[in-house]
């Protein structure tokens, strides 16, 4: 049975920290104990058990008595009736600070010395995620502690996930390996982000994650004697040229082996890098003769060597690898690395983290791991730039979590990017003036287009222009990839260009209002800007359409709330209509239609618009034809049906109940003209177990591809879905809804 005292640590801090931090770290144990008295976790366990559990993950870890405490007392703030005042007075201020980093806003009691705090409201969940991680990552900016605390924090929280209802366990997991698992990755914290994954997938497919156990169970006895055989012969041929080398074997997470199985459709049998053997030396001079023993004693397969040595990974990771062919052809990875390289590689940030605080005088080191946590303060500007907190959720899905390339400049000078940057991301990642002056790029000296994916060693040279004024085009945003590159784009239109925004700004929302049929009046229009004003915190009109000019407010996001606010005003200025006595009687169509006040007519789904389950609709009586069922924002709708030629022929209806649960719905989407795009987009949809229906294409003057594709959907949710995961694809730059 689980020991809930502090008797189950006592003897690890013991034996690392002074007599006073032990002492310290009793008092926060007992203050832990007595304010979560009472408290139980989903498993019926005595809640000071889950900061227990931190505690010893970071004391595994190395980690300061400030950090220990402050895993004891991490939910005392944000769960019982202590708050961050409390503890800074009992704790000091460092312990208090970092407890008040890893602590969700809203959570935190009012402080008693300060009644006029209030607690934040979010729009949605979604919103809340943003707001929570843009607070996490600011503490951590200032603090390298607050995000290990965290990341122990949730690596137990997942460990024990299967006491949670079943959506809460999928919404978890989600987010864990969305975000937590990438940022371990980032800060190289490689156990952690490794069984993040596993955990999380174990939970959203748990089908997939049995059938790899099966795989991998059925061949234990073969990869323990390959393993064996492997290791035995290389620790032999290694120690006639290293002194005490290390040598380990291990095999692929599960999580490894399910993005390669279920994300790039390979075979259990196709993946090569299942077994891995571990050869850990003391110089890097060692590092370089192992390689060319094992190259000597193995076929290396083409193409599958990578020396991080020589250039480190952003999140200081160093080591060689090489794949090779085993007896009976079998293929497996040989990672070659230092002691020192193999603290970081396991614990990554975590091992250094006193450099970053100045604990240390390597200035060296301080540098790397300052150069290393350099994504979180672009990250940060991009969505001060932004004003939007959701932008930082989508930066670290789409910059941290790819993998990397590493491209040099002309001369010699080694540059990381995420993988599917293009040569303006490169521009910007060099200097934001270099960005703003680029004309074009050459790569390997042959000129390229600005759109193009750079790839893993070729020579970048940026080609600029000494022409005053010379700025980024607004096509760029469309383009770039990382959200540094955007922020710097946006940033230098909003100094540069404020009267060209405005004016673009206007052209774009008048535009889209148009497109929604929204017809106001001028007292109407002023009314309409009033309040979207008020809404996105902008003084005046002008500063809201030089706010959407430069990119600083996605009109995309905020149309729906737009229409919504001017149909309000319409509807509030609209004259009155009697009311009129409605039969109730209903019909439900076989598309599962609810009709109100008639009976056994002929229902069918509208063509221009394409409604789908979730959706606001509305009948029109058609002559001879019964009812056809369109969007609420259908172009043909009237925005005002009062207002209408023929009112009388608009009608109620809504989705009932038991509606069918497929519907096929249309998507266009706006790309670059690559080759491969076509099957990127049908690998996608295939993966999401999508029909496709129909698809065609067509090039603009402008040298991009629409393709019109029509697929089987149950539902809106079902299809934001689906749209998400196109838009994330490289080469995609606008994925939106039309008509069959």
């Amino acid at each position: 049975m689980d020991d809930f005292t502090f008797a189950r640590i006592e003897k690890q801090i013991e034996s690392v920290y002074t007599p006073e931090e032990v002492l310290l770290l009793r008092k926060a144990y007992e203050l832990a104990a007595s304010a979560h008295e009472g408290q139980k976790r989903k498993s019926g366990e005595p809640y000071i058990i889950h900061p227990i559990a931190v505690a010893e993950i970071l004391i595994a870890f190395g980690m300061d008595y400030q950090s220990i405490a402050a895993a004891l007392l991490h939910d005392v703030a944000e769960d019982t009736h202590f708050s961050i005042a409390d503890i800074r007075k009992m704790f000091g201020a460092e312990v208090a600070t970092l407890v008040d980093g890893v602590t969700k806003l809203g959570k935190v009691p009012l402080d008693k010395h300060n009644q006029t705090d209030r607690q934040p409201t979010f729009m949605s969940r979604e919103n809340e995620q943003a707001e929570n991680l843009r607070k996490l990552l600011l503490a951590m900016s200032e603090d390298i502690r607050v995000i290990i605390i965290k990341l122990a924090d949730r690596l137990h929280n997942m460990r024990t996930i299967q006491y949670q209802p079943e959506q809460k366990r999928r919404d978890i997991s989600l987010e864990t390996i969305e975000i937590y698992a990438p940022i371990a990755h980032r800060l190289g914290i490689r156990p952690v982000k490794d069984e993040l994954e596993d955990l999380a997938i174990a939970n959203l497919d748990a089908v997939a994650y049995a059938e790899i156990e099966k795989a991998l169970a059925e061949q234990e006895p073969l990869r323990k004697e390959f393993l064996e055989d492997i290791k035995e012969r290389v620790k032999e041929r290694v120690s006639e040229i290293v002194k005490n080398p290390e040598v380990s074997g291990r095999i692929k997470t599960v999580h490894g082996i399910y993005r390669k199985m279920y994300m790039h459709g390979k075979e259990f049998e196709e993946i090569y890098d299942i077994y891995a053997i571990r050869i850990i030396v003391d110089t890097v001079g060692d590092c370089y003769n192992c390689l060319g023993v094992i190259h000597d004693m193995f076929k290396p397969i083409p193409g599958r060597f990578k020396d991080y040595i020589s250039t480190p990974k952003p999140n200081m990771y160093q080591s060689l690898h090489t794949t090779l062919i085993g007896k009976e052809g079998i293929p497996f990875e040989v990672q070659i690395r230092t002691w020192e390289m193999h603290k970081t590689a396991e614990y990554g940030i975590a091992a250094h983290w006193k450099y970053k605080l100045g604990y240390s005088n390597s200035s060296h080191q301080a540098q790397a791991i300052e150069k290393g946590l350099g994504w979180v303060t672009h990250i940060l500007e991009a969505q001060n730039e932004s004003g939007d907190a959701s932008d930082i959720v989508t930066a670290i899905k789409s910059d941290i979590v790819r993998e990397e390339v590493y491209v040099f400049t002309p001369k010699g000078d080694v540059m990381s990017l995420p993988a599917g940057a293009t040569v303006i991301d490169f521009a910007y990642a060099i200097h934001s003036a270099v960005g703003n002056k680029m004309t074009g790029a050459k790569v390997d000296k042959r000129i390229v287009p600005l759109d193009y994916t750079l790839k893993n060693g070729e020579i970048v040279e940026v080609m600029t222009s000494a022409q005053p004024g010379k700025g980024p085009s607004r096509d760029w945003l469309k383009i770039v990839r990382t959200s540094e590159a955007r922020s710097k784009i946006r940033a230098w239109f909003k100094k540069e260009r404020r009267e060209e925004n405005i004016i673009e700004g206007r052209q774009d929302v008048e535009r889209e209002i148009r497109r929604s049929k929204i017809r106001l009046s001028e007292e109407q229009e002023l009314k309409l800007m009033a309040v979207i004003c008020e809404k996105q915190k902008c003084a005046t009109p002008d500063d809201f359409f030089a706010a959407i000019g430069y990119g600083g407010i996605v009109l995309s996001k905020i149309m729906p709330m737009i229409k919504d606010e001017a149909n309000k005003i319409i509807n509030a200025d609209a004259p009155r209509q009697p009311a009129v006595q409605t039969r109730p009687k209903r019909t439900v169509s076989s598309d599962g239609v609810v009709v109100e006040g008639i009976d056994n007519c002929l229902v069918k789904l509208s063509r221009c618009c394409s409604p789908i389950p979730g959706d606001d609709i509305i009948g029109f009586i058609t002559r001879g034809h019964g009812i056809s069922v369109h969007k609420r924002d259908c172009t043909n709708v009237p925005s005002v049906i009062s207002l209408a030629a023929e009112p009388e022929r608009w009608i109620g209806v809504y989705w009932s109940a038991n509606v069918k649960t497929e519907f096929n719905a249309s998507l266009i989407l706006t790309c670059l003209n690559g080759k491969m795009l076509m099957n990127k987009v049908f690998e996608s949809l295939e993966n999401l177990h999508i029909s496709i229906q129909s698809v065609n294409t067509r090039e603009t003057k402008d040298g991009r591809k629409l393709i019109y594709l029509t697929a089987t959907v149950n539902g809106v949710e079902h299809l934001k879905t689906v749209i998400n995961r196109l838009e994330k694809l490289d080469g995609i730059l606008n994925v939106e809804r039309g008509g069959v």
